[in-house]
C-alpha cells in the first residue's frame, strides 16, 4: 500500500492492530511449533507449514509498516 493510500484512511483504534498483530503472532507461533517438533508427516506438509510461516511472517511485517505510516499522519 503506497503512502497516498495510507493517508486516505482513518486510524484503526489501537486494539483493532495490536489485535490483527496478536493473532498473526499465534498463528505463526502455532505453525512453527508444528514445524519444529516434527510433527509434519511429509515434506509437502513441511513445505505448506513453512508457506504458511513466510506468509504470516510478511502479512505481520505489512500490519507493522501499516501501524507506522498511521502513527506518522
Amino acid at each position: 500500500m503506497n503512502d497516498a493510500a495510507v493517508k486516505r484512511l482513518d486510524p484503526a483504534p489501537d486494539n483493532t492492530l495490536a489485535y490483527l498483530r496478536m493473532q498473526l503472532r499465534r498463528m505463526m507461533n502455532e505453525s512453527s511449533d508444528h514445524l519444529s517438533t516434527g510433527a509434519c508427516k511429509d515434506y509437502s506438509e513441511y513445505a505448506r507449514c513453512c508457506g504458511v510461516v513466510e506468509g504470516l511472517a510478511l502479512a505481520e511485517r505489512e500490519l507493522l509498516d501499516l501501524e507506522e505510516r498511521l502513527e506518522r499522519t
